[in-house]
């Protein structure tokens, strides 16, 4: 049991490493433009911005195939860098941050209302500990448990409210604090949020999706291993040929 706790310990630090990357290395990146080079907030910023973009670019190329997400991520990112660079504005500049969280937080809860839910490819290794027992119960599950597909949607639902909400608190901060009090404090809390969505996605919906993959995998061995039992014996009820 401790090491299939640290399994999914392990795999849910995987999943949120992406995000807390984002979060932290713009943040990094910003006090060292601006303090250490003498840039302007507006350039700090823009430059701050560019290595998620690139991480999520290079996540895709090195996958080899397209994550939603991620690639809703970059588009975002992307747009929201170019528009307020060209304004110029820094509060306009840290208000992108809060326009991308809503606007995954969106996708999120559109995903989980269409049955294809976003955050799905960050919770199936947590659920199934990476193993190939655990991935063959998750399609199983998911093809004919309508109270697992529920569990999945609502793992969604609640990182899309925990996004949806940084994303006012973060809005009005942009123009109500300083720029440079708002840069960490935007970090803290984007990292809160993500912090809630977790407990709370694993308490009110992993949880019992982990229970029931562990309950699937051993009726799975239980039947597998009946199936070999029987064998013998239906070959010693053939009669022998005379």
């Amino acid at each position: 049991m401790e090491s299939q706790q640290q399994s999914a310990g392990s795999q849910l630090g995987k999943a949120l490493m992406p995000l807390v990357v984002d979060a932290g290395i713009p943040m990094a990146s910003y006090y060292v433009l601006g303090s250490g080079f003498g840039m302007s907030d507006v350039a700090a910023l823009a430059w701050s911005s560019v290595v998620p973009a690139l991480r999520t670019v290079w996540g895709l190329v090195r996958e080899r195939r397209v994550n939603a997400l991620a690639l809703l991520m970059l588009v975002v990112n992307v747009v929201g860098l170019a528009t307020s660079t060209l304004t110029g504005d820094p509060r306009l500049m840290m208000a992108k941050d809060s326009a991308t969280s809503s606007v995954i937080g969106l996708a999120m809860l559109l995903s989980a209302v269409a049955g294809r839910p976003l955050m799905s490819a960050g919770l199936k290794p947590w659920v199934t500990k990476g193993g190939p027992e655990g991935n063959a119960a998750w399609d199983r599950l998911r093809a004919h448990s309508a109270r697992f597909r529920r569990l999945e949607r609502r793992f969604t639902l609640i990182w899309g409210g925990a996004l949806l909400t940084d994303c006012v608190v973060r809005a009005v901060g942009a123009y109500v604090l300083p720029v440079h009090v708002m840069v960490w404090l935007g970090t803290v809390l984007t990292l809160v949020s993500i912090l809630v969505a977790s407990v709370a996605g694993g308490a009110c919906s992993a949880e019992y999706m982990g229970r029931m993959v562990e309950a699937d995998i051993r009726d799975a061995r239980r039947d597998a291993s009946d199936r070999a039992g029987d064998e013998p014996a239906d070959a010693a009820a053939v009669p022998a040929a005379v």
